[in-house]
């Protein structure tokens, strides 16, 4: 492929914008990293794969994968993989898109899932979904009014680890606090204002007593808006209200570092269990 202003080349473009990627149900992957996860067996449906010459030599395993998987593979010029995305790094996929679903999330019986209610910066959702995944969450819920998973800087964001484990969009926040509470998991609701401190949980996990969260037990996180956090309905469907405890001057942290706070702890306390 060599023109840049091809059919082709203008509709894989097209998939950063929302009406293109629902009108397709497929999203753009860009990128070494993202694309190698992307075209690894067991991964999403992936329809074509376009790299630079370059690229392709330089990553030979995803170009092995896409063929041991089937991957229709295309080469283009710099300029060809530019127009389709600034962010390529020469390498681009268009894959289908996937949306997990809840119930079957809860019949795996989860131990830790993250819940994004009303997030809506990419890089922040992204963020605590890569967040949930290096921690051993078994699943992501991000609820309806919350960015599209399938946004290029979500995608981005996520380096990869947006095909690693289910992710479920779209539902109200109540409905799921209902469902996840039904599956036997603790709703713990993460904000500056909690009565409970993160680090004592820790220190008692796996011996709670009675009125107090077991971070050991199956937990849920709900985590709210970068700039105004959790609303006070949201606060009140929860169990408890954690604060991850600030030892420095710092006014509050940042939605993807507290995420990742309170990720890590439950998995701190329910490892080996």
């Amino acid at each position: 492929m060599t023109n840049p202003r091809a059919d082709r080349v203008k509709a894989v473009r097209a998939l950063t914008g929302r009406s293109a990627r629902r009108r397709s149900g497929t999203f753009l992957v860009e990128g070494p990293q993202a694309v190698r996860e992307a075209v690894a067996p067991g991964g999403p449906r992936v329809h074509d794969l376009y790299l630079t010459a370059d690229a392709a030599a330089r990553y030979p395993e995803i170009v092995a994968a896409a063929r041991e998987t089937g991957v229709r593979l295309r080469t283009g010029t710099v300029e060809v993989l530019d127009a389709m995305s600034p962010d390529a790094q020469g390498v681009v996929a268009v894959v289908d898109q996937t949306h997990g679903d809840l119930a079957d999330v809860l019949a795996a019986g989860p131990r830790l899932v993250a819940v994004l209610a009303h997030v809506r910066d990419p890089g922040n959702a992204g963020a605590v979904l890569r967040a949930a995944d290096a921690a051993g969450a078994d699943a992501v819920v991000v609820s309806a009014a919350s960015v599209d998973v399938h946004n290029p800087k979500v995608v981005r964001s996520t380096a990869g680890s947006l095909f690693h484990l289910p992710v479920v969009t779209g539902p109200e926040l109540a409905d799921v606090v209902t469902a996840l509470r039904a599956a036997g998991l603790a709703v713990l609701a993460a904000d500056g204002s909690g009565t409970h401190d993160l680090d004592d949980l820790l220190d008692v996990a796996g011996a709670a007593p009675a009125g107090v969260p077991d971070l050991a037990a199956p937990t849920a996180w709900v985590f709210g808006n970068e700039a105004w956090g959790l609303r006070d309905e949201d606060v009140t469907l929860a169990d408890a209200v954690v604060r991850v405890p600030l030892r420095g001057r710092a006014e509050s942290l940042n939605l993807a570092t507290a995420a990742t706070v309170c990720l890590y702890a439950s998995g701190r306390a329910q490892r080996g269990r």
